[in-house]
């Protein structure tokens, strides 16, 4: 896979912005850190919504910005959703769509109606804007981002205005969306679950840098980061179905190195499947404990320990096959386990989320 370079140096007001980072040439890179450190700002320098004096970025083969070249926003193609739809009030959803079409820059055609099926579309055409829920504008916002034919599509945090049940309603979409598209997708939030369901990439960001970057699943569990210390720090991991035992409704969900069992929904064998692991719902056995509840009961080896967000707590990267677990344990446990890197443990998984 390609990657796309871009750096932006400058100051906004107080605020001194030096970020740059390589991320894939198409799959979701979210911009992950807390507010005010600078993600926004970032995203408008991408769309030319900010002309900062040090800044680069060339996607495509073509050049958007360097020292002598500054392709204003209109002369870009990107598509920006932002936190709140921004749809024209007085055009129904279908007009709303076709002015994103008619303003289209390059050649061809988006496949409309593959669109609008993919986003569930189909029944709101006909609806104005006032009519529609915050995650049915959401919808339209995105589809109407994508069907100007963009190279890159920017997100500022398009469900920080959801309530639970709106999100809950979009983040399907949002993931058959990760699935289809062909174009890189910069993904700004502050929420760990919309990390791990939907990046691919992740660049996290502190006072106007990035951090860090790479890979979701390595990024999630490094210790030297914040987020493997929150309360909901996690793992999420990419799976197959290998195999459904009907009998107790759970699904074999198998991984490079290891398989947990996960309640059975409408997947068959073969598909795959995106699970989230919270480091709470994770504990630890020196041997396998058949007396118990839980029923994924892993042989795993302790690889790294540190300190976690309170004296109390300590963070445990558990190595399952090819994979690392997080578990949020409290310091006595260490010590009275005695554990240590290299050892070998049973990894006991209370939860596993399924992401739909």
């Amino acid at each position: 896979m390609n990657k796309l370079e871009a750096r932006f140096a400058g100051d906004f007001g107080q605020f001194h912005l030096d970020a740059g980072f390589r991320f894939p040439d198409r799959g979701v890179t979210a911009l992950f850190g807390p507010s005010g450190c600078g993600k926004s700002s970032l995203l408008r320098c991408f769309a030319g919504l900010e002309n900062l004096p040090k800044g680069h970025f060339t996607i495509d083969g073509e050049v958007w910005q360097d020292d002598k070249t500054f392709r204003p926003p209109h002369r870009r193609e990107v598509g920006y959703v932002f936190q709140q739809a921004n749809l024209f009030p007085h055009l129904s959803v279908n007009d709303n769509l076709r002015y994103a079409e008619k303003r289209a820059r390059r050649e061809g055609k988006t496949d409309r109606d593959a669109l609008v099926a993919l986003l569930g579309l189909g029944d709101l055409l006909q609806r104005m804007p006032a009519r529609l829920s915050g995650g049915e504008r959401q919808r339209v916002a995105i589809a109407r981002a994508l069907l100007s034919q963009p190279k890159l599509l920017l997100m500022d945090e398009p469900m920080s205005a959801l309530d639970i049940h709106a999100r809950q309603e979009i983040f399907p979409y949002l993931q058959s969306l990760r699935e289809t598209l062909s174009i890189p997708v910069l993904y700004v939030t502050h929420a760990p679950d919309e990390v791990a369901r939907l990046a691919d990439h992740l660049a996290v960001m502190r006072d106007g840098r990035i951090i860090a970057s790479g890979p979701t699943e390595d990024t999630l569990t490094r210790l030297d980061l914040p987020m493997a210390h929150e309360r909901r720090a996690g793992i999420a991991i990419d799976a197959v179905i290998a195999d459904i035992d009907l009998r107790w409704q759970l699904a074999l969900a198998k991984f490079d190195g290891g398989a947990l069992w996960i309640a059975h929904t409408h997947r068959e064998v073969g598909d795959p499947v995106r699970l989230m692991i919270h480091a709470r719902d994770v504990s630890i056995a020196l041997s396998e404990q058949p007396n118990v509840s839980i029923i994924n009961r892993v042989p795993a080896i302790v690889r790294e320990i540190a300190r976690g967000d309170h004296p109390a707590v300590m963070i445990v990267h558990l190595a399952i096959g090819n994979r690392i677990v997080m578990a949020r344990v409290t310091a006595r446990s260490v010590h009275l386990l005695d554990l240590k890197p290299g050892m070998n443990v049973y990894a006991q998984i209370k939860s596993v989320a399924i992401f739909d």
